[in-house]
């Protein structure tokens, strides 16, 4: 890892920030890691045995030790479960979310807008399932923001829970909700494949390969060429002719796709040129 490192995110066992990649201390003898997310201040990852450790900051409990001191190197979480282990793994700025091997999700972290999903606003520093997915429901794809997390469900439809200030949940309120709570239709007959939320907002890849989002938008990273929040998936602006997307990013207020011919299309804020075009303008498209 390397970076900024004041709480300990690199896991390096010191907190001066690193310049150029550096190991982290051992995760664990003869342990290897098979997946990572990385939010502002903590770090968690998946290793072989299917277990997870994480790192850096840890006020809220989101490191899922029991504790909540900061770690600056890797460690094991509490128990997900009996016999349960860790399939995927996201990162939000103070809570942190798995899916375990049965397709649950176990959440653990800050929880003052319900993003653990578990039917509370009570902090959690241990894995906590979340309430009911739906009936025979379970999750395959996972997204954490700022105070959401969003998961993609077998059936590909979209549940969201946590805070909801700007439509990020997507259900057509801005109400926040403590459980999982089902999108607005993706489109007619439309599912999702991948998904990432951002600060504020959420985009998803469907199984046409279009993009839709939802949430704030004050910079345009909705992509839909407006600054209009949106509280329901709303398609982005074309893509391309004949471009599709096979990956997203969604971050602070802005969004980056790989498309299908691998060039990146991005948008939103771009006071810093994280656009990539070349300019510090906002996109809307």
């Amino acid at each position: 890892c390397w970076g900024y490192n004041n709480y300990g995110q690199l896991g390096d066992g010191t907190t001066t920030d690193r310049n150029t990649p550096t190991q982290t201390s051992s995760l664990g003898t003869d342990r290897t890691a098979v997946a990572i997310s990385a939010s502002r201040y903590h770090t968690c990852a998946i290793l072989d045995d299917a277990s997870v450790v994480c790192w850096g900051y840890n006020a809220y409990g989101q490191l899922g030790d029991g504790t909540t001191t900061d770690r600056h190197t890797p460690t094991q979480t509490s128990s997900l479960g009996t016999d349960r282990t860790a399939v995927a793994i996201a990162a939000g700025e103070y809570h942190t979310c798995a899916i375990l091997d049965d397709g649950s999700v176990s959440c653990w972290g800050n929880n003052g807008y319900g993003q653990r999903g578990d039917g509370t606003n009570t902090q959690r520093n241990t894995p906590t399932q979340t309430s009911s997915l739906g009936t025979d429901r379970t999750a395959v794809a996972i997204a954490a923001g700022i105070f959401h997390t969003c998961a993609i469900l077998d059936d590909g439809s979209v549940s969201c829970w946590g805070r909801n200030n700007y439509g990020q949940i997507g259900d057509g309120t801005t109400n926040n909700r403590n459980t999982p709570t089902q999108t607005s239709s993706l489109g007619t007959d439309r599912t999702a494949v991948a998904i990432s939320a951002g600060r504020f907002q959420t985009c998803a890849i469907l199984d046409d390969a279009s993009v839709v989002c939802w949430g704030q938008n004050d910079y345009g990273q909705l992509g839909d060429g407006t600054t209009t929040d949106r509280n329901t998936p709303t398609q982005t602006s074309s893509l391309g002719t004949d471009r599709t997307a096979v990956a997203i990013s969604a971050v602070t207020w802005h969004t980056c796709a790989l498309l299908d011919d691998e060039s990146l299309s991005c948008w939103g804020y771009n006071m810093y040129g994280q656009l990539g075009d070349g300019t510090t303008t906002d996109r809307h498209t």
